[in-house]
């Protein structure tokens, strides 16, 4: 029996080994990330970028589609059974049913498979007949992805950073009014601890809806089935240099670093270290419309958490024996159609700016950068309106909360993105003459052609810089 169970893991092991040489000899697979704080657009994204491979007709910028090199494209059932599919067929039909909604927003990890078969380029192309290219989606929610940057903080650090940033929020009055009335280095209270875990949380929910991304520990707005649980219980505190073990301070530590081990650290290994290619969606007009701290808390947070990539070239070797490293990373202004095309240069310039930390980062390690804006799903269309005896370049859509027709004009971007980074990074509380407006739009009804996926603005032109130089 013993020897029979060792010979059966040496086969194994054995199988495991030929299916991933198979992959990268014959079969390549690529692990594409997506990721992005709340409300960015990270289901919206996956769904039409797999409708736009499967029906390429809005797909002109993707080379291998324009050469007309892909022979095929289609799903396959993801290769971990562990993890939950990505659920494309109902988040299609949410969008492009007969009364159109967005489907609901990422709360967990999820995968899907699109498989191509795909032509040869270059001189050797009459030689060699169609290749199989798996492309592997990962959907996971920006939350874990801030979480990533604790695992190099303590407790101690971790609460000073987060005190600093609630001064001055109105968002963070309850949990600091609650805050001076505690005694870290009293003897632990469980009731007192989890009425401040709660009031915590209830801070980091108001937080999010006010645009600010620091929302860190991601599962207390996500909590899955660690609900309740301690590692879910502790919250920032005032940092106590002699705290005896079995104080407030000591207790919230503990369950600070079991966070990390428990759940943060899993993550990392299981999921994230085996990303080839990540896409971070990024709602900078949000960011832009709640305030000058809201862009600064994004620039600072795009610029902490990309360390975490581990960004770098992939090479045969390096993948065998060393793991995986991200080899590109794209920075992705959604909602691009909240804007007159006129204005997208000016939002990519603005994207590239706030990630110009974290880009040069991963250049120096390797990497290939690159951010843009989009819209994953078109919702508006656009129209001149005149107001005042001028003309304002504007976007017509249907309003999401009550369904009717509406015309917005935002305000116009600064072509410098130096007015609107600059007073953030001063600790401005709100713009000097300017008022940025942003509405939300329902998605639009579409009819589609054979052929064709939803309507997009630069949605090819991601793919091509995330996949292209694999097909």
């Amino acid at each position: 029996m013993v020897i029979s169970s060792i010979a059966d893991g040496v086969l194994r092991r054995v199988e495991a080994a030929g299916d991933g040489l198979s992959e990268a000899f014959f079969e390549p697979v690529v692990r594409l990330g997506v990721t992005g704080m709340a409300r960015s657009g990270k289901t919206v994204f996956i769904t039409s970028l797999v409708a736009n491979l499967l029906d390429r007709g809005r797909m002109p910028q993707l080379a291998a589609h324009a050469e007309g090199r892909i022979e095929a494209a289609f799903l396959q059932p993801q290769p971990d059974d562990l993890v939950p599919r990505f659920d494309y067929e109902a988040h299609l039909a949410a969008m492009t049913g007969a009364a159109p909604v967005w489907p609901e927003s990422t709360r967990a990890i999820s995968e899907l498979r699109v498989t191509m078969r795909v032509k040869p380029s270059g001189m050797f192309a009459g030689l060699q007949g169609a290749r199989t290219v798996h492309l592997d989606i990962v959907d996971y929610p920006g939350e874990w992805l801030l979480d990533l940057a604790l695992l190099d903080k303590s407790f101690a650090q971790w609460s000073s950073e987060v005190l600093t940033r609630l001064q001055g929020r109105e968002e963070a009055v309850g949990y600091l009014a609650m805050l001076d009335g505690i005694d870290a280095a009293a003897e632990l209270d469980e009731p007192k601890a989890q009425a401040m875990a709660a009031s915590f949380t209830d801070y980091l929910h108001e937080a999010r809806g006010a645009g600010y991304s620091d929302c860190t520990p991601g599962r207390f707005l996500l909590p899955g089935e660690l609900e309740g649980s301690p590692a879910l219980t502790f919250a920032p505190l005032p940092e106590v240099e002699k705290a005896s073990r079995r104080s407030l301070w000591r207790a919230f530590e503990r369950r600070f670093e079991a966070y990390k081990a428990r759940v943060v650290a899993p993550f990392f290994r299981d999921h994230f270290s085996r990303l080839d290619r990540q896409v971070i969606l990024v709602d900078a007009l949000g960011a832009i419309h709640a305030g000058p701290r809201a862009v600064e808390d994004l620039r600072s947070g795009l610029r902490d958490t990309l360390a975490a990539f581990r960004p770098g070239r992939n090479s045969f070797l390096t993948r065998l024996l060393r793991g995986k490293r991200v080899e590109k990373v794209l920075f992705a202004a959604t909602k691009a159609d909240h804007l007159h095309h006129s204005q997208h240069p000016e939002l990519t310039a603005i994207m590239q700016a706030l990630t110009r930390d974290a880009a040069d980062r991963a250049q120096f390690a390797g990497a290939g950068t690159h951010a843009m804006s989009l819209a994953a799903v078109r919702a508006t269309v656009e129209e001149t309106v005149a107001h005042d005896g001028k003309a304002l370049e504007c976007v017509r859509g249907r309003l999401l909360e009550s369904g009717k027709q509406a015309a917005l004009y935002p305000g116009a971007l600064p072509q410098d993105p130096s007015v609107l980074l600059t007073p953030a990074r001063q600790g401005a509380v709100a713009w000097l003459g300017q008022d940025y407006q942003v509405m939300k739009f329902a998605p639009a009804p579409l009819t589609l052609r054979p052929g064709e996926g939803p309507p997009h603005i630069r949605l090819d032109r991601a793919a091509q810089f995330l996949i292209g130089d694999l097909l």
